[in-house]
């Protein structure tokens, strides 16, 4: 059917960057995916599904940290260290998911330390962070 949905066009990505992560959520789900010692024994459906949502916000938030470091001058530290933040996250979201407690607790791991990242840019410049 032609003319059902529209098409947008967004290719720097600021639709995205109005559009907050329910951040509360995430930081509830990493404090419980941080706190297992062991194997969950959740089903590997569980783990897979897990991790694919830690991918997305971790992804999402690593927006929103070039998004507030671009906001900087090229020469501070503070976009330095996200640069090198940036970098970590890409390397670590490059390799596949394997749907285990493992990869689920790294990938948690790295969306609180893009939270963090995002915090230290917002108090460098309130203006640059764009999640609550």
């Amino acid at each position: 059917m032609n003319g059902t949905h529209t098409v947008l066009h967004d290719p720097h990505g600021l639709s995205e960057a109005e559009l907050p992560l329910d951040r509360e959520l995430h930081k509830c789900l990493v404090k419980v995916v941080l706190g297992w010692t062991s194997n969950p024994g959740l089903p590997h459906a569980d783990l897979q599904q897990i991790t694919l949502l830690l991918t997305g916000t971790a992804r999402a938030v690593a927006d929103d940290v070039r998004r507030a470091a671009d906001l900087l001058p090229e020469d501070h530290a503070a976009r330095a260290l996200a640069d090198v933040a940036l970098a970590e996250a890409e390397r670590r979201l490059s390799v596949p998911s394997e749907g285990t407690a493992r990869r689920a607790q790294g990938h948690a791991r790295l969306v609180r330390a893009l939270y963090e990242r995002l915090d230290r840019l917002a108090g460098v410049a309130p203006q640059a962070a764009t999640a609550p």
